[in-house]
């Protein structure tokens, strides 16, 4: 029997984008289904991150026209893990794969074939891996592969080149409903979950619409989460350097008081002056990267959920409470 697929795709604000992306993920939907790789029960799922334009009233729209369109909406913004996870979590009693992808259109929706191929073969888990960065600027290309450079050298495990865009089986999407973190970095967790996986290489296309939600500020702030959620990697450079500094003003310590038995000490306020504003960087820095790491485990401690969801397509009209999900 053929799998059922699920296509999720967040989405924020695509109101300019959504009217053109969604009739081309139907069509991939139904070629597969021609071509006997997926069910005809399979479905187009998109999830609302709590937009502040039409996006809701598209979705809604959408899918009134056709059964094969489905739809959760956020109770507010919680970002683009949170909602690609709300998707997959909503998905995973319902199907037998998922392929998570971004609402742009820049993801090819071709390598769904391959994608699909692969979990035929016996894949678990597709990777979507860009095989090249034409399409970005220089500026844009030398932060994200420095992204995934520096994530891998801090010891967080990810796929190089590999964003959201993969396909996930419902077996592998049971494990990972059991990871609790409230401090989400799926692409991090879902190589930890382990399986037979794979990738299929792509070439990333211009955004058909609309204006990326994914600035630097955002890079950076997901490059951290990564980080802090995934390795102690830099707790451990912390020390590692500390013992290094300690070292160095043991050695210090010595010293001055070799030269002041001597009777060579001169005052010396530039000296001292440079030794106290570099330990006192150094102190504050640690301390930064300690506090980023306690506050991660404050917000784990209150287990609040990660997504609440408002509501479904495929409930009727003020019919259905929110449900909050903490998985």
């Amino acid at each position: 029997m053929a799998p059922v697929l699920y296509i999720v795709i967040p989405c924020y604000n695509e109101q300019e984008v959504l009217p053109i992306t969604a009739p081309l993920f139907l069509e991939k939907l139904r070629s597969l289904s021609a071509a006997g790789k997926i069910s005809g029960e399979s479905r187009v799922l998109f999830v609302n991150d709590g937009s502040r334009d039409r996006t809701w009233e598209i979705i809604r729209d959408l899918a009134r026209q056709d059964e094969h369109y489905t739809g959760i909406s956020q109770s507010r913004n919680r970002g683009h893990q949170n909602a690609v996870l709300a998707g997959l979590m909503e998905a995973k009693d319902r199907c037998d794969i998922t392929i998570s992808i971004d609402c742009d259109g820049q993801d090819d929706i071709n390598a769904m074939d391959a994608m699909v191929d692969e979990y035929l073969n016996g894949c678990d888990v597709v990777y979507g891996v860009r095989s090249d960065r034409k399409t970005d600027s220089f500026f844009k290309r030398a932060t994200a592969q420095g992204f995934y450079k520096f994530l891998a050298a801090m010891g967080a495990e990810v796929v190089y080149n590999h964003a959201d865009y993969r396909l996930i089986s419902a077996r592998v999407l049971k494990e990972l409903a059991n990871f609790k973190e409230v401090n989400l970095f799926l692409r991090g967790l879902v190589p930890l979950v382990g399986f037979k996986s794979t990738s299929v290489s792509y070439s990333r296309a211009e955004r058909l619409a609309g204006e990326s939600h994914y600035p630097l500020s955002k890079m950076i702030a997901l490059a951290v989460d990564g980080i802090t959620s995934l390795s102690v990697r830099p707790l451990r450079l912390i020390m590692g350097f500390g013992l290094l500094v300690a070292l160095v003003s043991f050695i210090g310590v010595i010293w001055a008081l070799v030269d002041a038995l001597l009777g060579r000490t001169v005052a010396g306020w530039a000296s001292m002056t440079c030794i106290v504003c570099f330990v006192s960087g150094v102190q504050l820095i640690c301390l930064g990267i300690i506090g980023e790491y306690i506050g991660k485990i404050y917000m784990e401690t209150k287990q609040r959920p990660r997504y609440i969801i408002s509501a479904r397509t495929w409930e009727q009209e003020g019919a259905g409470e929110s449900e909050t999900v903490n998985k």
